[in-house]
């Protein structure tokens, strides 16, 4: 396959899954700001932190006001990460390599395009904001669907799944750190009825809420959410599981082309080093260091992935 097309479905695929998981932070921010007595510029301006877009946000706003911050990360055409610009994105990446796709996930994709443009074509009221995040959730499972039930599984649906692991893992993080780093109002909160519901807001936002419970028998306890979030590899958002399938998807593309890349090495080695320490120990060395390092780790394989597989040729 040419560079430029297994660039064109990675990148595809990451943009889908970027615009799912903006409308996660927007809603992890939204639910736990709705738990607090007041409300403080310091969570907007660690949602724009966390999405990476703090230099952009700055060019034209001065104050971390929700609306601004939401309408930003939402539908602003100066940020190449907003749900518009990535959608866009995302089309255009199928357009460049739509004889490479079933016509089910062109139609899917084609599809999300024209429902988010409708949808964000004017600011969102607050009124609204749920029913909007709702569809953007929806509109990237749909296409997320199509190509589970009509790609075959060869090069073309491993590149499609590396970008949809790699973005996840990233924003599976992400989610993670607001929370536990910045969010948290005060230490002294810690174990407290307003820890615990923002843990349970940070379960609702990777639709892990349910999973959770069934495998916990309903105990509300931060470092066993911790553990299931980063560790439990049948959650489809953890890290682990995410980790696990970027290897798989490697390993099967250097089965494919009789080599194995510097990108696969890597990627088994950030797998390894998540699945083989436990939350105790994770927890000792600094969970917040430990999911930067992960951010860093993540994008350090795929930056490899990009050379290994010339994308840009």
């Amino acid at each position: 396959m040419l560079g430029r097309t297994a660039g064109g479905l990675y990148w595809m695929f990451r943009y889908l899954e970027r615009s799912e998981n903006t409308a996660r932070l927007i809603e992890t921010a939204h639910r736990i700001s709705l738990t607090r007595s007041t409300e403080t510029t310091d969570e907007w301006a660690s949602l724009v932190d966390t999405a990476a877009v703090r230099d952009a946000y700055l060019a034209d706003h001065d104050t971390f006001d929700r609306t601004a911050v939401i309408d930003f990360l939402l539908r602003d055409p100066t940020n190449p990460s907003s749900v518009r610009s990535v959608v866009d994105a995302a089309r255009h990446n199928a357009r460049e390599v739509r004889t490479a796709l079933t016509r089910e996930v062109w139609e899917a994709t084609n599809d999300c395009w024209h429902q988010l443009n409708d949808a964000l074509k004017d600011p969102v009221p607050e009124t609204a904001l749920p029913q909007v995040l709702a569809l953007i959730r929806q509109e990237s499972a749909l296409v997320r669907g199509a190509l589970h039930g009509t790609m075959m599984r060869n090069d073309i649906y491993n590149f499609a799944r590396l970008g949809t692991f790699i973005e996840r893992a990233d924003n599976t993080a992400r989610i993670l750190d607001v929370k536990y780093y910045v969010l948290l109002p005060s230490p002294l909160h810690v174990g407290s009825p307003l820890d615990n519901a923002q843990w349970e807001t940070i379960l609702r936002s990777l639709s892990a809420q349910r999973s959770y419970h069934w495998q916990s028998g309903g105990t509300v306890d931060a470092q066993s959410i911790a553990q299931f979030i980063i560790l439990d590899p049948r959650m489809p958002r953890s890290l682990a599981f995410c980790h696990n399938r970027i290897a798989l998807n490697l390993n099967e593309l250097a089965y494919d082309y009789g080599e194995k890349p510097p990108s696969t090495e890597r990627a088994e080695s950030l797998r390894d080093k998540i699945i083989g320490r436990s939350i105790n120990d994770i927890l000792r060395y600094g969970l917040h260091d430990f999911l930067r390092e992960c951010i860093a780790e993540t994008n350090q394989v795929a930056s490899q992935i990009e050379i290994d597989y010339r994308f840009s040729e």
